[in-house]
C-alpha cells in the first residue's frame, strides 16, 4: 500500500490514488524564516513593518492591525515599501534550523511569495484605500506587484537549492465568502500576470503545485488552472460551484476540501447526520481522483470535539471505498 505521502503526490500529479488522499494547508508551511520578520500566531511586525495582531480565533491567524497601515498614497510606495536586504544571510545554516522538526513522512512545500500580492498590498493599505488605488490608480499598483515579484523571486534560487521542497505552495486570499473583492477584469489587469510569472519559475523546473484561497473564488478556477495549478485548498463548497468544477477538470485539479461545514455546526446534529454529511462528499468528489480530505475545515470551526472525531472516523472508514 502506499504511503500517505506517496498517494498524495500521485494525487496532485493528476493521477487516480491508491485512496482518498488528505492534505493539510500546514504542509506547505516550510518557507524561510526570514520572509517572517517579528510575526507570530500572536502578531508582530512582518519583513515590510506593517504590525499584525491576533485576530483570536481557533486558527490563532493574524491581521494587520486595524487603523495601523504604513501606506497611505499608492504613488507612494516607492518611498513606504522596501523589501530587506538579505544577501548576507546564510541559507545553509537556516535551512538546518528551519527544518530540523520537519517530518519526512509528511509532504513539505513551501515558497517565497509570503503573504500573496493581494493579500501584501491590503496589509499596506487596508481594504477600503487599497482597492480604491486598484481603480484610480492601476499602474502604480502593477509597478509595485512587480516589484514584490522580482523580490521574491530574487530569494527563489536558494530556497530550491536549501529547502528542497516536494511541492510548491502559494496562496494570496483574493475573495470573500460571497464575493471575489475584484473583477475578474482587475485581476488579469493587476494581479494574474504576478500570480502567472511567479508560478512560472517554479513551473518550468517541474514543480507540482498548490493554491491557497478562500471563500468565492471560482471566477479565477480557469486562470490558476491554466498558471499550472494542481489543487486549490480550502475548496469550499458553500460558496462555489465545486460540482461544476470537478465535472470540467476532474482529477487535472485537485479539490482540498468540499465538506460543508455550517450543519455540522448544529447542536442537536448526531452522529449518523456527521457520519452521512461525510460520506455524500466523499460519494462527490472522490471518484475518478480530483478529491483530498482537509482536516483543517475542522479546526477552523468550533465544532463539538465529538463532531470532529465522527467525521475523521468515517473519513477513514470509507477512504478505501472509491478505486481499485
Amino acid at each position: 500500500m502506499l504511503s500517505e505521502k506517496e498517494n498524495f503526490f500521485r494525487a496532485l500529479s493528476g493521477q487516480v490514488p491508491e485512496y482518498v488522499p488528505k492534505y493539510t494547508i500546514f504542509w506547505g508551511a516550510s518557507g524561510p524564516s526570514i520572509l517572517r520578520g517579528d510575526r507570530g500566531p500572536e502578531g508582530g511586525k512582518d519583513i515590510f513593518g506593517v504590525e499584525w495582531v491576533s485576530e483570536g480565533s481557533a486558527i490563532k491567524a493574524a491581521l494587520p492591525k486595524p487603523g495601523s497601515f504604513i501606506l497611505d498614497d499608492v504613488r507612494k510606495w516607492r518611498d513606504v515599501i522596501k523589501f530587506p536586504d538579505f544577501s548576507g544571510v546564510d541559507w545553509e545554516a537556516m535551512s538546518k534550523k528551519d527544518l530540523a522538526n520537519a517530518n519526512p513522512d509528511v509532504p513539505r512545500g513551501g515558497g517565497t511569495a509570503a503573504g500573496g500580492f493581494f493579500q501584501a498590498l491590503m496589509s499596506f493599505m487596508g481594504f477600503t484605500e487599497g482597492l480604491c488605488a486598484c481603480a484610480e490608480e492601476p499602474e502604480e499598483v502593477k509597478a509595485l506587484m512587480e516589484y514584490l515579484c522580482d523580490s521574491f523571486l530574487s530569494l527563489a534560487d536558494n530556497y530550491l537549492k536549501y529547502y528542497k521542497p516536494e511541492f510548491i505552495m502559494f496562496g494570496d486570499d483574493i475573495a470573500s465568502e460571497r464575493t471575489p473583492f475584484v473583477s475578474l477584469d482587475t485581476f488579469h489587469d493587476i494581479f494574474e500576470p504576478v500570480w502567472r510569472r511567479y508560478m512560472k519559475f517554479y513551473k518550468d523546473r517541474g514543480y507540482l503545485a498548490v493554491h491557497h484561497n478562500c471563500g468565492h473564488f471560482e471566477l479565477f478556477v480557469d486562470d490558476t488552472v491554466d498558471m499550472g495549478f494542481n489543487a486549490w485548498d480550502p475548496a469550499q463548497i458553500s460558496s462555489n460551484d465545486l460540482v461544476g468544477i470537478k465535472k470540467k477538470y476532474g482529477s487535472k485539479l485537485m479539490l482540498c476540501g468540499c465538506l460543508d461545514p455550517m450543519p455540522l455546526l448544529d447542536p442537536a446534529i448526531t452522529e449518523e447526520q456527521c457520519r452521512a454529511a461525510m460520506k455524500e462528499t466523499m460519494d462527490t468528489f472522490a471518484p475518478g481522483g480530483g478529491f483530498a480530505f482537509l482536516p483543517d475545515l475542522l479546526d477552523a470551526h468550533p465544532f463539538k470535539p465529538e463532531v470532529i472525531e465522527w467525521v475523521k472516523d468515517e473519513y477513514e472508514k470509507q477512504k478505501f471505498s472509491y478505486y481499485k
